[in-house]
């Protein structure tokens, strides 16, 4: 059973296709924010959408109602959609956005396959985040789920063999793998106590990973302005706390071998939850 219908748009030779669909982890909202900046940068067509009555619960994931002075207007629909397009260069593009099924995943990862084969897809790319224990003043390093060696080491990865819930990005991009595409998802290691509010050096960090494995031109001058912006708003928090202040000095020195490790004596210290309630407590006091 196919869910796909084509649009009769004229796509890119040989795009990379970037996985961004709803619902799955993103800590930081990461790959949300990347994913906007990328999408502000590039004209895109919609080469294909997706029937998603059969994919998507629709109590979970209800549509959008627009309305004005009380009279309904647009119903909005988050059902997954490719779109196509360029960067400055020339090099192609094509984009996975929408709601994560919940339902029929391995037809949904065939349909998605199909079209990556019929495009010419050069390598599929997806973008996540996921709370770690690191520390906002350090540069947000990626972790891969890659489709060979060679990319997860360009990327960087978590040593050793774990076991781990899977996203719909990883699911296509093992398709796409089988079918001779090669994949790599890259995960945005994000601070765990930010992990809930948008923190913009994640999403910086994606786009300049996507660059690094596939050649896609992004201008990140406005995000890396923004992703200062952030760090310093959480670093006005954090050093009003002793507490919060032990918590990241203590997270920047177990990272003296470049590896997240448990924080010794971190159960003495606030939760991730905690300081997180703080920055969003405080957030809401700055807009008033």
């Amino acid at each position: 059973m196919s869910f796909v219908e084509r649009h009769g748009v004229v796509a890119p030779e040989h795009p990379v296709l970037v996985l961004a669909l709803e619902g799955w982890i993103d800590a930081g909202f990461a790959a949300a924010s990347a994913v906007g900046t990328l999408l502000e940068q590039i004209e895109t067509e919609r080469y294909a959408t997706f029937d998603a009555d059969d994919l998507v619960d629709r109590r979970s994931r209800r549509p959008r109602l627009r309305l004005d002075d009380g009279v309904r207007g647009e119903v909005s629909w988050s059902d997954p959609q490719l779109l196509v397009g360029a960067d400055r260069l020339g090099s192609g593009i094509a984009v996975l956005t929408g709601a994560e099924p919940d339902y029929r995943w391995r037809a949904f990862a065939a349909d998605v396959t199909g079209l990556a084969v019929d495009l010419g897809v050069r390598l599929v790319v997806g973008l996540g985040g996921f709370p770690t224990a690191t520390p906002h003043t350090r540069p947000v390093r990626l972790a891969a789920t890659a489709s060979s060696s060679t990319l997860a080491h360009k990327v960087g990865f978590i040593p050793g063999s774990i076991d781990v819930p899977a996203g719909i990005g990883d699911v296509i991009g093992s398709a796409c793998s089988s079918a001779g595409i090669p994949s790599v998802g890259l995960w945005a290691r994000v601070p765990h106590y930010v992990a809930g509010m948008a923190f913009t050096p994640a999403a910086l960090a994606l786009l300049e990973g996507l660059t690094a494995v596939s050649g896609i031109l992004v201008d990140v001058d406005e995000i890396r302005e923004s992703a200062a912006a952030a760090r310093l708003r959480v670093d006005e928090l954090i050093s009003q706390s002793s507490e919060h202040l032990a918590m990241v000095r203590q997270l920047e020195a177990q990272l003296g071998d470049g590896e997240d490790l448990e924080v010794p004596g971190a159960d003495d210290l606030p939760s991730g939850d905690e300081i997180a309630a703080e920055l969003e407590r405080y957030l809401r006091g700055e807009s008033q």
